[in-house]
Parts: C-alpha cells; structure tokens; sequence
C-alpha cells in the first residue's frame, strides 16, 4: 500500500464496501431510532443507543449486506438491554440531576433566625433548669434525659414514688412558668 499526501490508498473494494455500508447505515438510522425511541423514556437515549449500535456493528462490516438489519437490531435490543441492567445496578430511578431540579431541592437546614431562636430556647430552658432545686431538678432529670421509671427513680434516690411524683410535677410547672416568662418577653 503506498502512502501518498492523504494517507494510506484504499483498494476499489475497500471503498465500495465502506461506501455500501455507509449507504446501509444512512438507511437504516431514522428507523431505528424510532424502534429505540418507542423503547426508552427519551429521544436523546434513542439517539444515544442508535449511534451505540451502529459503533458495535462496525465489526461486522465484513459480513455480507444481507445480514446486517438483523445484527443491527439485535445489537440495539442488546444495547438496550445492556442500559436497562445499568440503570437498575446505579439505581437510576432514585436519581435527581442537579440540572433539572437545582431550585426545587429542599433545603434542610434551619435558617439563621431559626438557629438562633432555637439556641436562645435552649438557654432559657437551661437556666429553667439550674434554678429548679438540687432535688427536684436531679428527679426530673433522671426521668425525662436518664429514662428512668418512677419506681427505678425512687430506689436510687431512696424516696418514695409518691415524692418522685411530687418532684416532677414541681419541675414541670417551674419549667412551664419561667419558659412562658422568656416566651413572653421575647415575642413582641
């Protein structure tokens, strides 16, 4: 083969068989893409397989022009199942593109204003608690942040279940009244 300015020289054959499939492939192309196109959830995934497709058939250049529409669509039917088995393993369904939906994400986190009134309702409730007594603040803790039942609370601290009752009731109330101080001197 001589190499000349445009490259290597292509035999008469060559280029009637490159021409032949080039012709096959122009044929073909619009059809297939609608068989495609019929089979998947968007035109891009059609066009996408179709030139898939015609990638893979390459290969099979060398076979006579009769068989080629039956590779051609069993090649597409495989490429597609090939997608199809992707898409299930990458979990594709589950899948948001930040393109489509940019805006329309949630956004979780608390704003500014939020976190700050949650940290000042937690101040106020921390203060609430300090200023319950040692007693009383120690029951009520044990029961609402430990778990703890009446009867568990009244053997640690050796008292009776009834004065369990008492302190957590006197801790709810004290807790209640000074959070609805803070509540009202804050709202305006």
């Amino acid at each position: 083969m001589a190499l000349g300015p445009a490259g290597p020289k292509r035999s008469l054959a060559q280029a009637d068989e490159t021409d032949e499939f080039e012709g096959f492939v122009r044929s073909q192309r619009d059809g297939l893409v609608r068989f495609l196109q019929r089979r998947t959830r968007s035109a891009d995934d059609a066009e996408d397989l179709a030139q898939e497709s015609f990638t893979r058939l390459m290969r099979y250049r060398g076979y006579t022009p009769d068989s080629w529409a039956g590779l051609l669509y069993r090649i597409a039917v495989n490429a597609l199942h090939d997608r199809g088995r992707r898409a299930v393993s990458r979990f594709d369904a589950q899948h948001v593109s930040l393109d489509d939906a940019a805006g329309e994400l949630p956004n979780e986190e608390p704003s500014h204003e939020q976190r700050t009134a949650t940290e000042q309702e937690l101040a106020a409730l921390q203060r609430a608690l300090l200023r319950l007594p040692d007693r009383c603040r120690e029951v009520y803790l044990l029961n609402r942040i430990e778990g703890m039942s009446y009867t568990e609370i009244a053997e640690h601290c050796g008292i009776s279940i009834k004065a369990v009752e008492k302190h957590v009731s006197r801790a709810l109330r004290q807790l209640r009244e000074r959070l609805a101080a803070h509540h009202t001197e804050v709202s305006p």
